[in-house]
């Protein structure tokens, strides 16, 4: 097997490094998004970072908030290599599982998680959009993770935020009341003011049903090539 060709690249105005495949799916704006949403719906403790690939999410997450510990789940070997790499240059204590959420959670980590996180895979693979998109990461079916969340949840105050694309979220509705589990919040991505949303950021509780806080929208542009405020201040960059 070829020796994968790496990259070093930060966010944040360089406060976030990480290791990443040249080719391939690369982090993006949806992680620092989902990142931030994660942080603001309360207290860190221990976070499950599923689908980890090189653990820009628990990077993120720590900057941002810092939590108690990290658990990475991935199931591309060399994905979870870059992670290692990644949270020990960055100080960060972490366990790390090489597993497959279509087996399922590791029994160990039921009941685990304070916070669960989740960048997981856009595209169905009998989607012809599959043949457009960056890597194997960006596609499978959304049922594992969100099952899996369920179960690692400890109790009604734990939560698990997702990013997902927005024409997609009855699928990631659908799933979660499949998996006991409940939206209590949702925000939208735009583009911009004239665009239909992009991607949804939701939370997920094991809660009574009712209760959702549907906020503002985000809106990351608001002209051509001009950054909202908002998302230069998600970015950590100044306005210009």
């Amino acid at each position: 097997m070829p020796e994968l060709e790496v990259t070093q690249d930060a966010v944040l105005r360089g406060q976030v490094a990480f290791r990443q495949p040249r080719r391939g799916y690369r982090v993006n704006v949806d992680s620092i998004l989902l990142a931030a949403f994660a942080v603001a719906g309360g207290r860190i403790g221990t976070t499950l970072d599923l689908g980890a690939g090189v653990g820009a999410l628990s990077l993120l997450v720590h900057h941002l908030k810092g939590g108690r510990s990290f658990v990475l789940v991935e199931r591309d070997a060399p994905l979870l290599a870059l992670a290692k790499l990644n949270l020990r240059d960055a100080r960060i204590d972490a366990t790390y599982f090489a597993h497959d959420l279509e087996r399922g959670l590791p029994a160990i980590l039921r009941a685990s998680a304070d916070l669960v996180v989740s960048n997981p895979p856009y595209f169905d693979a009998r989607s012809a959009r599959t043949r457009s998109v960056g890597g194997a990461s960006r596609v499978g079916t959304i049922e594992p993770f969100v099952q899996a969340a369920a179960r690692a949840l400890k109790g009604p105050r734990a939560r698990a935020a997702f990013v997902y694309p927005a024409r997609e979220l009855t699928r990631l509705l659908t799933c979660a009341e499949r998996a006991g589990l409940v939206p209590k919040r949702l925000r939208l991505v735009h583009a911009n003011e004239q665009s239909s949303a992009r991607v949804a950021l939701v939370e997920l509780r094991r809660a009574r049903p009712g209760g959702l806080d549907v906020l503002p929208p985000l809106f990351e542009w608001i002209a051509r090539g001009k950054r909202s405020a908002e998302l230069h201040q998600l970015l950590g960059e100044e306005e210009r």
